[in-house]
């Protein structure tokens, strides 16, 4: 997701070497104490104040580089991504994956939409999330045994590290901060995490691979335009992209009002400008990094946002240039490739009955409007 503010583990990871070479390794006890305290898995639905407001916090390995010459370089073969097709942040990782043509030099797994518990052994440990399991396995029900949710032909299990599920993952890197979220970048030589933020793997697979990439010339980084961008996003990320997720998980009546508000404002200002471009995209002719991000949140609205977020005081399709918009992105190949309706629905509907959401697993009939 989005950048935010740098969470306590953070800092408390980045202090410790800092602590151990100031007093010594005998007196870092205290540091590493807190650490283990501020470590609680969770998730995004966890991401709420007092006032009832969804805050997502940020994601926490997004430090590396890969160059020629580094510590991570640009092989094929090296890397690893980890996705779920129900989450808008790591299908667009896959979009841009496919968009530069890197599918035959980094390889992929991909999630059941179904959140399970990630230590089913534990009663004390709550945590459910992404795992990983074969097409043709058994239908999987949610955690209150509701459902019967097909393990399909678009699954791909962790043929890296064979892990059950994405916490595993995580914990073989030494996260310490407790938020298994997708995308993953994972370098197989390194053994660890190489970025876990979505607009970072964006930018990776759009510059880092081009001496491998099948489209080394095509860019979802315009130069010319980084700046429109840029202040664009400023608008479309809190009030779209996230606002949903505002919208959806607040727990307050305010709260609720004032994401819902946001949200709307911004899809008629969106409205405006694409119905008075020159299309087919927000700045045009080119389709960029923002546009990857908006259809992935526009093309999960009428089918998830309008009944599970509330996000119902107008659909996409009655929106005629948003609908349009969004099947100009879905005519691209690597978008329609990575757009799975089913395997969206079947996560939100299916994942967060722990929390209340949709208990029974019933997923509603609806798929949203014909993209083509």
């Amino acid at each position: 997701g989005e950048p935010a503010a740098v969470s306590s583990d953070v800092i408390l990871r980045l202090l410790l070497p800092v602590a151990s070479a100031l007093v010594g390794p005998s007196r870092t006890s205290a540091v590493s104490a807190a650490m283990s305290a501020t470590k609680k898995a969770r998730t995004a639905l966890d991401e709420v104040d007092d006032k009832g407001n969804f805050k997502r916090t940020a994601a926490v390995w997004r430090t590396q580089v890969i160059e020629a010459g580094g510590k991570f370089e640009p092989e094929a073969g090296r890397y690893h991504l980890y996705v779920a097709l129900g989450c808008p942040w790591a299908s667009g990782a896959l979009t841009a994956l496919h968009y530069k043509g890197l599918e035959d030099m980094i390889s992929v797994s991909i999630a059941h939409p179904t959140w399970r518990r990630t230590r089913p052994e534990d009663p004390d440990d709550e945590h459910f999330g992404w795992w990983f399991c074969n097409p043709g396995d058994p239908p999987v029900s949610n955690e209150l045994g509701y459902g019967e949710n097909e393990c399909d032909e678009a699954l791909v299990p962790d043929t890296v590290n064979h892990c059950k599920n994405l916490r595993e993952v995580y914990e073989l890197a030494g996260d310490t901060a407790g938020k298994y979220s997708t995308p993953v970048l994972w370098c197989k030589k390194e053994k660890t995490i190489v970025s876990n933020e979505s607009m970072d793997i964006l930018k990776l697979f759009d510059s880092s691979f081009n001496a491998l990439a099948k489209k080394p010339a095509v860019s979802l980084f315009p130069q010319a335009q980084a700046s429109v961008l840029d202040d664009l996003n400023t608008w479309i990320y809190p009030s779209v992209n996230n606002g949903v997720y505002r919208a959806g998980f607040a727990t307050k009546q305010s709260a609720y009002d004032e994401a819902v508000a946001e949200l709307f404002q911004a899809l008629d200002r969106l409205e405006t400008r694409l119905a008075e471009g020159g299309g087919p995209f927000l700045t045009g002719t080119d389709f960029t990094w923002l546009d990857v991000r908006l259809y992935h949140t526009l093309v999960r609205f009428d089918p998830v946002y309008v009944t599970y977020f509330k996000t119902n005081l107008k659909r996409i399709q009655d929106c005629p240039a948003l609908l349009a918009y969004m099947r100009a992105c879905y005519a691209i190949p690597a978008v329609k490739r990575t757009t799975n309706i089913k395997h969206i629905k079947m996560h939100y509907f299916t994942s967060h009955c722990l929390k209340g959401y949709n208990n029974n697993g019933v997923i509603p009939a609806a798929n949203g409007p014909a993209l083509e």
